[in-house]
């Protein structure tokens, strides 16, 4: 399903995405096109974008291209697929109950999931808030371990 989203392998390409989406939620998905995970959130993301497409914009960051790895570490993906939100060129972040609120780790269960997590995100974003509380119950937010390096 990744072939029905735009996929950016560049830095400028990013660069150019974040800053150029005006008025509108822009959904950055970390991963690898060939991770089973990944192609299930593509799945969601694709079947969901048309829906979303008057608030928000969708967009697939591929980790394995050498020339995004600066945003692959400043947003510490080490676990995919991982899903950033920006509005107006401002990181937008998420307090889903986990301990990570800068992006959504693993999949949604759903397509209505991901257009509540976005709704919610930018109706936050029209109020001038930068961080949101998550819409979804608890049951259906991915629990993850986090992993740190060198400590």
């Amino acid at each position: 399903m990744s072939y029905l989203l735009q996929t950016l392998t560049k830095k400028k390409e990013v660069d150019t995405i974040i800053r150029d989406t005006i008025d509108k939620v822009l959904v950055l998905r970390f991963g690898r096109a060939a991770d089973a995970v990944c192609l299930q959130l593509d799945d969601i993301l694709a079947k969901t974008a048309r829906e979303v497409s008057k608030f928000a914009t969708v967009a697939l960051v591929d980790i394995d291209s050498e020339d995004v790895q600066v945003y692959v570490k400043y947003f510490d993906i080490t676990l995919i697929p991982s899903t950033v939100f920006f509005f107006n060129a401002h990181h937008m972040k998420m307090d889903s109950g986990t301990a990570d609120h800068t992006k959504w780790v693993g999949a949604f269960h759903g397509k209505q999931d991901f257009i509540d997590v976005v709704e919610a995100i930018f109706r936050g974003a029209m109020k001038g808030k930068m961080i949101v509380h998550c819409p979804l119950p608890p049951e259906r937010i991915p629990k993850y371990q986090l992993l740190y390096k060198d400590v």
